[in-house]
């Protein structure tokens, strides 16, 4: 549910980009999906891979340090993803209490979601770039690639951007919890718990309804596009 949001949003607000090809409505959906489904399964690696390195073996144990996606995708989430741009992967297991130092792996391991998703953002931007500069755009498949790499630069900027939300579900709000003085993290999760989700799913659905531009198309628009904008045009 967290992370969906990321493709609704760059497709909402990127129609133009998408108007530049002249291909098949199936083949642009194959070129969007398969960065965000590959982007998901790293996101949910790093979380237990790194786990496992602070200590933790229970994402091990049920089979999630892998980088196959029938491991992480969630069925019903993933259908959802494509009917209505909204779905879910399944959430990697952690047992806190395994984790040495316990502050410093929970950090960690909220971290390496949306770090894995940042990491694949620098290499296809690098690689989108010296595309756009030095690939052969009369090629058979040069649009093809573009569009694979514009999609997987968005997908992980959305998806890194978008889980350092301070809000339950979020990794934001693992990580933001780890920082807060002793006395105020069972108030605060209280406080998540209850409201957290409300507020994430008001952030999403509100914008909508109201014909606005939210958070995260704010994020989007001022945000990543200009900087993939700047990527692709500014002088080598």
């Amino acid at each position: 549910m967290r992370r969906v949001l990321c493709l609704s949003a760059a497709i909402g607000s990127s129609k133009r980009d998408l108007a530049m090809f002249d291909s098949a409505w199936v083949t642009i959906t194959l070129l969007t999906a398969a960065p965000l489904l590959f982007s998901l399964t790293v996101h949910e690696y790093a979380h237990a891979r790194v786990a496992l390195a602070f200590g933790d073996p229970t994402a091990k144990l049920n089979g999630r340090v892998t980088l196959n996606p029938l491991a992480h995708l969630d069925p019903i989430g993933t259908l959802s993803l494509f009917l209505v741009h909204f779905g879910w992967a399944k959430p990697v297991p952690v047992n806190p209490m395994n984790l040495h130092p316990r502050r410093l792996g929970d950090i960690m391991v909220s971290l390496a979601g949306p770090l894995s998703n940042l990491l694949l953002a620098m290499v296809s931007g690098l690689l989108l770039r010296l595309w756009v500069f030095k690939g052969n755009p009369n090629h058979t498949y040069s649009e093809h690639i573009y569009m694979l790499l514009y999609w997987t630069l968005v997908v992980n900027l959305m998806l890194c951007l978008f889980n350092l939300i301070p809000l339950f579900p979020l990794d934001g709000h693992h990580i933001l919890r780890e920082f807060l003085p002793d006395g105020m993290r069972s108030d605060f999760m209280r406080w998540q718990v209850r409201y957290g989700q409300v507020g994430l799913l008001a952030m999403i659905f509100l914008p909508r309804v109201l014909n606005v531009t939210g958070p995260i198309g704010a994020m989007f628009r001022f945000v990543i596009e200009p900087f993939v904008h700047l990527l692709l045009h500014a002088a080598v």
